[in-house]
């Protein structure tokens, strides 16, 4: 046979060779760091939560993640072992990188009256706010416009009585 033909199928044996190698690194090194795991140190699970380390066992961890609140968990099911200083800063919530920048809040709270405006009760949607001592002549535009709705509503009715007429001629035709 011809080099020229084998050299795909040495190339490609090749890179599956590189990818299985940089793959076992990558285990080894999870390995290492979860067998390296002791007591009191921060770990953050596969699923994203963040725990104290109580116990290590051969195949089991027991995590603290709340004052009082033991968890066992499989020791695949660590993702990574945090730093000290780098735990506490995620637990206390504060990030010094980002200090100067506004904190957006996690729910709604601060959208409810008062809190976005300070101005009290009403939130500014962009309206207009009507004067309390509205002058005469503005209030039959007011009722004008009460009026369109009532006729706007009155031609959705009739219409509907027109289809439920069309629709028993049509019945009757039939027979």
């Amino acid at each position: 046979m011809n080099i020229v033909t084998l050299l795909p199928f040495i190339v490609l044996i090749g890179a599956m060779f590189l990818m299985t190698r940089s793959a076992k690194k990558k285990q080894q090194a999870a390995a290492e760091m979860r067998n390296e795991m002791q007591a009191g140190t921060g770990v953050r699970t596969i699923g994203g939560m963040y725990a104290t380390v109580k116990e290590v066992h051969e195949e089991t961890v027991l995590l603290e993640v709340a004052p009082g609140v033991h968890a066992i968990y499989a020791k695949n099911a660590i993702g990574a072992v945090i730093a000290d200083e780098e735990y506490n800063r995620i637990l206390d919530g504060a990030d010094p990188l980002h200090a100067d920048e506004p904190v957006v809040p996690d729910d709604a709270s601060a959208l409810t009256a008062g809190a976005a405006t300070g101005k009290g009760d009403k939130i500014d949607l962009g309206k207009a706010e009507t004067p309390a001592d509205e002058p005469a002549g503005d209030k039959p535009a007011a009722e004008a416009k009460d009026t369109a709705a009532g006729d706007a509503k009155d031609t959705v009715k009739a219409d509907a009585d027109t289809a439920k007429d069309d629709k028993k001629s049509g019945d009757d035709e039939a027979k």
